[in-house]
């Protein structure tokens, strides 16, 4: 078994952390502020233009020694190098999990089964090179001779989420060619992205392993018969490209071999942006931009491998769940990105954190006896202010937050970025801080309501603060910067399975459902196939049928 197998609730560190909970859980960050005068200083990391603040968390340098000591116990080092070096970590699976290896450079050397595969890597990244520049420069051209203008990925889950938020969370660098997004097997969906387009100017990217997935095959049998009422079926050629690693099926839709990009089976779904996957994101932006994603990964990865734990921005931020997952019993967690451009981004990371470690078996396949995935939700600042802040603020639950802010604005407008920024240093300091039911008592004073108003007020103006959140305050959102962030999260992810004894790698989870659809399918296609159902199942099916 590449990875130790321990519940981490029967180690040393658990024990001493439980009892460390015990004389911490009621203190307030107010106190620890006004306690230690060196606290903003000790529990911050700056590296290179990240600066990652953890001292608004309800942790003391005691806190995060004695987790350090869990992750040391837990042989969390031991499991970085099994992770980086390719060893099979991904057990239920067989495989190893190497998202990394995609961004190392041409130099490195990374073994699966005796072979170094970075050459093979950095074969692909010249064939998406060269196939980007093609298209983007003009020179690759459809059936009638015209040039692409437009981009459609095909795909769904990783194949889908992870090139659609990067491409939409660096707009601000694409170039001339309009990309679109077709992913839902919603026939309404494809429908409406494909209703304004030119066939004759736009190229298909299909995104599928396997090409095996319901969804992705029937969007692009779908979009391909709508493509042949225009253009005769030779066309198929120059219009649709593929990323999978079933050439013969590929092949056989009538795309041709030059234009299927490999993938290989240690590369996760949820991961798998930085490979060919992400020929979308090199399409839209041009390839320069799309390999400063893949530096910006590969710096991440570097600090991860390389920094003290005490320092590594990954680690802090993964025993941090475990500390509020575990012994605060927080169930959720919230990423405030303060940039319209990462709009996408918790929803991206929805399927990154919880496919991954939402499980209830642990690496010995027993039932785990304490919580392992969190719920993770958000959206941008100022918009979640006026959305579901009355919740984190107010309401009964401990929601520890991530802010993630930017230095400096893409377009240079002063003004607004400082009142964009205004909201994330103030609603950090506000959760913190709260407000005392002297200081309500304080703001009514002079005014013109009576005592005996302002005392029935009091209560709902009170704040308790004390609420848990890290700020991220990075320079610019560049490639590079995003790469580094989507990074730290994979990385962040990782960690926490290790400490939960858990394979965060396979998803069979997302199966079941899948393998019902089928069955349910062939009913709704032929009235004669009769399946045993449960009766609210049996109900809906009927109404459908005779509905629909």
């Amino acid at each position: 078994m590449a990875l130790k197998a321990t519940n981490p609730t029967t180690t040393n560190a658990w024990k001493k952390l439980q009892a460390h909970f015990e004389t911490i859980k009621s203190q307030h960050l107010k106190d620890l502020f006004s306690a230690d005068a060196e606290r903003a200083n000790d529990l911050t990391v700056k590296w290179e233009d990240f600066y990652a603040d953890f001292s608004k968390n309800r942790i003391t340098t005691e806190t995060l020694d004695l987790l350090v000591n869990l992750a040391d116990e837990l042989e969390l080092k031991d499991a970085i190098s099994k992770y980086f070096d390719g060893d099979v970590i991904n057990a239920t699976e067989g495989r190893a999990v190497l998202h990394t290896a995609l961004r190392a450079p041409k130099d490195a050397e990374v073994f699966v089964d005796g072979e170094n595969v970075i050459p093979e890597v950095h074969q692909v990244k010249n064939k998406i090179k060269d196939f980007t520049n093609l298209v983007v420069n003009g020179d690759h051209k459809g059936h009638t001779g015209k040039a692409i203008t437009d981009v459609v990925n095909i795909g769904i889950g990783g194949s889908d989420l992870g090139p659609a938020m990067v491409v939409d969370s660096l707009q601000f660098y694409k170039n001339q060619l309009t990309t679109h997004f077709v992913s839902n097997v919603d026939g309404d969906h494809h429908k409406e992205i494909i209703k304004n387009l030119d066939p004759e100017t736009t190229l298909f990217v299909i995104v599928s392993k396997t090409f095996t997935t319901q969804e992705t095959l029937s969007n692009a049998n779908s979009i391909r018969a709508w493509f042949l009422e225009s253009l005769p079926k030779e066309a198929v050629s120059k219009h649709f490209v593929a990323v999978s690693t079933n050439i013969e099926s590929v092949k056989n839709f009538g795309i041709a071999e030059a234009n299927i990009f490999p993938m290989k089976d240690w590369v996760g779904g949820r991961f798998s942006l930085w490979s060919a996957v992400g020929l979308s994101i090199s399409l839209a932006l041009g390839y320069e931009h799309f390999e400063s994603l893949l530096e910006g990964a590969h710096k991440m990865d570097e600090h991860f491998k390389t920094a003290d734990f005490k320092e590594n921005i990954p680690v802090i931020s993964a025993l941090l769940t475990v500390w509020y997952n575990n012994f605060f019993q927080s169930e959720s967690e919230a990423i405030i990105p303060y940039t319209q451009y990462l709009n996408q981004f918790a929803t991206y990371l929805q399927q990154g954190i919880m496919e991954s470690n939402g499980k209830s078996v642990d690496r010995d396949g027993n039932r785990v006896n304490y919580q392992t995935g969190t719920l993770i939700w958000g959206e941008p600042g100022t918009n979640s202010q006026h959305a579901f802040f009355q919740l984190i603020h107010q309401g009964t639950k401990l929601i520890p937050t991530d802010f993630i802010g930017y230095v400096e604005s893409l377009y240079g407008n002063k003004d607004h970025h400082n009142k964009l920024m205004s909201n994330y240093f103030a609603q950090t300091e506000a959760l913190m801080n709260g407000k005392t039911e002297a200081e309500v008592l304080a703001e009514f004073k002079g005014g013109a309501m009576s005592e005996e108003v302002i005392s029935k007020l009091v209560p709902f103006k009170v704040f308790e603060g004390n609420k848990p959140t890290t700020s991220l305050l990075i320079q610019k959102l560049t490639p590079e910067s995003l790469g580094k962030l989507i990074a730290m999260y994979e990385h962040k992810i990782f960690v926490q399975g290790i400490i939960w004894n858990i394979y965060s790698y396979d998803q069979f989870g997302v199966e079941l459902g899948k393998q019902l659809a089928k069955s349910i399918l062939a009913e709704l296609q032929d009235e004669k196939t009769k399946q045993h159902h449960d009766a609210s199942t049996s109900n809906l099916l009927d109404f459908y049928k005779v509905n629909c």
